[in-house]
Formats: structure tokens, C-alpha cells, sequence
């Protein structure tokens, strides 16, 4: 696989060569040694990527600690006294980290080298379409895949880059409670946190220059919209940011909101307004791939300009979420080691945003379904009709489904405690093309959130089943009933 001449750099040949140690080059590393496929990983930082150090299992581990100082809060609703919950913020932060540390050894070198992957930590570098270096070592490759994922980016704001100020890589390194956490961003990143934060006891504003989380269910941003500002989140939708400074109180935010000027004081900013691809000292010109401020450019099975280099996970166009990468690893196992041709689909790509209740979406929203044309037809329950929400006093949520001709299901949301458990169920009915009536027809236990599927899916029948022909059609039959 590899030989060092004297003088110059290790060369190695191999099969596959991943630049990443994320979540969609460690599935590919994973799956392509264990093929018998003779691979290279190269990672400059830590491996797990942002998904295990700065993303994923940070955020829900800060949010499952948020959730039990809320609960707190909520037990008086049900007759239990707790008082008003103490935040220990450093062991707030202790236990993220032990979260962290528990999953590493999975993601680590260590174990990737016993599965039989060569692990390089050096930064890579292509120097020409079949070659890249990294470090004192020379790899050629029958293919390449490009999983370096994205970072968050601060936006151009006057006066941003002249203060200290938090993004999703920083965050989680905090040991004491933010004071007053003022958060660029109402998209989900930016609102997960604000309400993390709230409940452990900080004070929170969230700007946004839209609305906030503007690819959803308008119904299902209006209920996060609610919960939050019932927390205590300040909400300051249409904000236009005008500068970022310095006073002796703190940080402050100047804004401008439907034309009337707005100053926001507070302790601490965390930037969570948008990310960008990680393509910089890779020399993609020299392979021949395009790239742009969207990522690399890549076909449906996800090649790059260049036959030989894949694309994937965040690096690539297209979503951006940790099980998109995982999705694409598939993708790529099967076309550079099966010859098999496989193309992504995200007709059924479902997205959860983690606040309390989650959103949970999958397929096409109302608005995408009405622009593609044809017919369009909507049903709608709350929570509040669900048995179990109500022994919880969760009924703050809503089943929204989306279909087309004959109750073709086009998408489905789910606002509610474990959304995103639920969403599934209508991510394989997108995918495998179920009729609406496979999940009206399902035995479900009771009591459970999960009813409220099938309920939806039993409304659409309702007015269909209970029409005045069925009516005709059941007394004639019972005229002829022994």
C-alpha cells in the first residue's frame, strides 16, 4: 500500500482516500475497509467531526439538561411541588463533555486502525486529479471522497469581528451561565440554544432578519414562536443589525426593527446565522473540481467535476444535516465499490428541530406542494385531541399532512413531545409510496402521542366514509341481511 523513497514523501496507493473524520467519511472509512477495500482517512482536527465535538451530541446533551430544570418548573401542573430548579452550570458542562468522551473511542483513530484504515492527521491538499499530499505522505487513489464538512460563519455585521463572540465551536467550552446571551440566527441552531439557555436560567434575545425558522410549517413556527416567548425568550423578529460593539456593561447590539432603532445589551453573543462549506486549503482547482459558496458541485450520485472525487455531507450542495452525510455515505459505498449506480432522493428526507415540542418535518411543506401544482388537500389536528398529551399536559402541538390526488402523501409535520420520533412512520410511507390508508388502518397503542398519525390519516377518510352515497349504499345492503 505504501512505500517511502529516500529523501522524498511516503507514497501510498490505495482504493479509497476520505478527507474527513465526520459523520460521512467515517461511514465511508468504516464500510470500505470492512469491504476488503484498501483505505486512507485524513483528518487535520478531531475526529468525530462536528456532529460529536461541536454539534449534535453537545446541543442535545444541553438540552436534555435544560429539559430537567423545566421539568422542575412543570410539576406544580401536576400537584408536585419541586421549587425553582439550581443550575450548576460547570457541571452543566461537565456532563456535555462526558457525553462526549463516552461516544469518542467509536469515532477515534484507534478503533478506525483496527478496522484496517491508514489514518493520516495532517491537512490534505490536492496536487493534481489523482493525487493529494498530506503532510510527509503522497496518496493516489482510484477515488476520492471529500467529507470536510462546514463551520458556522459570521455574518458581515460592523463591528462583529471586534468583539469575542460564540458560534456552535465555542459554546459548549462555556463553565458558567450566560447572564444575557444575545443570539444572531432564529433558525433551529440559534433556537434550540435560546431556549436551553432560558431554562438553565440566562436571560436570551434572539434577532433575526426574517422570520424565524422560515423553511417550516408557518403553524408550526408559530407554536415555537409562543413556547419561546412564554419562557421568557425575547423575540426580535426583522431585526436589521446595523453595528456590534463594546460598552462597560457588556456587548451591544444597535438594530433597526420595522424602522424604529433598537439597542440590545447583553453578556455574551453566539452567532448561529448560516454555514459554509470547508474547502479551503484543499486546492480543488488542481483536481479540477467546482466548487462555490454552496459547497462542491456534485451529480445526483454524487460526483464532482473531477470522475474520481466524491462529494459528500455538508462540503457537498445540497442539505445539510448529520444523517444526509450518513445517507450519502451509502450512496457513495455503493457507486465507487459496487460499480452500483445509486443516486440521492430526497423526496422523503426528513429534518427535526429540537426545541420543546420538537418540529419534525418530512417530504414536501404546503407551499412546496402547491407551487409543484396539482391537487392539494390539508388536515389538520391539534394535540389537544390526543388522550396522552393530555395526562401530560402537552397539548401545545399539531399533526399537519399534506396530500395530493387520492390521498397521496406529500409530506407530513409533527409539532409535539418526540416529534422526531414519530416522523418516521411518514418518511417510509413517502418513501415506499404507502396509501394514507395503510396508516388509518394500523392497530396503535393506547394511550400514545403516535395516535395522532393515525387519526390524520383516518380524517381524510372521514368525510368520504360518512357521505350520504355510503349511507344509501349501507341501508340497501341491509334490506337484503338475513
Amino acid at each position: 500500500m505504501s512505500r517511502v523513497p529516500r529523501g522524498g514523501p511516503e507514497e501510498i496507493a490505495c482504493d479509497i482516500c476520505i478527507v474527513g473524520g465526520g459523520s460521512a467519511g467515517l461511514s465511508v472509512a468504516s464500510a470500505a475497509s470492512q469491504l476488503g477495500a484498501s483505505t486512507v482517512l485524513i483528518e487535520r482536527g478531531a475526529m468525530g467531526g462536528d456532529c460529536l465535538n461541536s454539534g449534535c451530541v453537545p446541543s442535545k446533551s444541553l438540552i436534555a439538561a435544560a429539559l430537567h430544570a423545566q421539568m422542575a418548573r412543570r410539576g406544580r401542573d401536576f400537584g408536585v411541588t419541586a421549587g425553582k430548579p439550581k443550575v450548576d452550570f460547570a457541571k452543566v458542562h461537565d456532563h456535555i463533555h462526558s457525553v462526549i468522551a463516552t461516544i469518542a473511542p467509536h469515532d477515534s483513530v484507534e478503533r478506525f486502525e483496527g478496522l484496517g484504515v491508514r489514518v493520516i492527521s495532517q491537512s490534505a491538499r490536492f496536487i493534481d486529479k489523482d493525487t493529494m499530499e498530506a503532510g510527509l505522505h503522497r496518496i493516489r487513489a482510484r477515488r476520492f471522497v471529500i467529507a470536510t464538512g462546514s463551520r458556522a460563519v459570521a455574518p458581515p455585521i460592523p463591528g462583529l469581528a471586534d468583539v469575542k463572540y460564540l458560534t456552535n465551536e465555542t459554546i459548549f467550552d462555556l463553565t458558567e451561565l450566560p447572564d444575557h446571551l444575545l443570539i444572531i440566527g432564529g433558525g433551529p441552531i440559534g433556537l434550540e440554544m435560546a431556549q436551553a439557555f432560558v431554562r438553565l436560567g440566562s436571560k436570551v434575545t434572539v434577532l433575526d432578519r426574517s422570520t424565524i425558522l422560515p423553511k417550516d410549517e408557518p403553524e408550526a413556527a408559530e407554536i415555537a414562536r409562543q413556547c419561546l416567548i412564554a419562557e421568557g425568550v425575547d423575540l426580535l423578529e426583522h431585526a436589521e443589525l446595523a453595528k456590534i460593539g463594546k460598552t462597560a456593561s457588556g456587548l451591544v447590539i444597535e438594530a433597526k426593527i420595522d424602522g424604529k432603532s433598537k439597542t440590545v445589551t447583553g453578556s455574551h453573543i453566539l452567532v448561529a446565522a448560516g454555514r459554509a462549506p470547508v474547502t479551503e486549503g484543499l486546492e480543488l482547482e488542481k483536481a479540477g473540481i467546482k466548487a462555490g459558496n454552496s459547497g462542491i458541485e456534485v451529480d445526483a450520485g454524487l460526483k464532482t467535476s473531477n470522475r474520481r472525487v466524491f462529494a459528500i455531507g455538508d462540503v457537498a450542495t445540497g442539505p445539510q444535516f448529520t444523517h444526509v452525510a450518513s445517507y450519502h455515505a451509502g450512496i457513495v459505498v455503493r457507486n465507487a465499490l459496487f460499480w452500483l449506480p445509486s443516486k440521492v432522493d430526497y423526496s422523503a428526507l426528513p429534518w427535526v428541530t429540537y426545541l420543546d415540542p420538537e418540529i419534525a418535518h418530512v417530504g414536501l411543506t404546503e407551499k412546496a406542494a402547491r407551487e409543484a401544482g396539482g391537487s392539494v388537500e390539508v388536515i389538520s389536528l391539534p394535540y389537544a385531541e390526543n388522550d396522552r398529551a393530555q395526562t401530560e399536559r402537552r397539548t401545545e402541538g399539531m399533526i399537519k399532512l399534506v396530500l395530493g390526488s387520492r390521498g397521496k402523501i406529500l409530506g407530513a409535520t409533527l409539532v409535539g413531545p418526540h416529534a422526531g420520533e414519530s416522523i418516521s412512520l411518514w418518511g417510509l410511507a413517502i418513501s415506499k409510496r404507502l396509501p394514507l390508508s395503510a396508516i388509518a388502518g394500523m392497530i396503535m397503542p393506547y394511550p400514545t402521542l403516535s395516535e395522532i398519525s393515525k387519526r390524520a390519516a383516518g380524517a381524510y377518510y372521514t368525510p368520504r366514509l360518512f357521505s350520504d352515497r355510503v349511507r344509501m349504499v349501507v341501508r340497501f345492503v341491509q334490506r337484503w341481511l338475513p
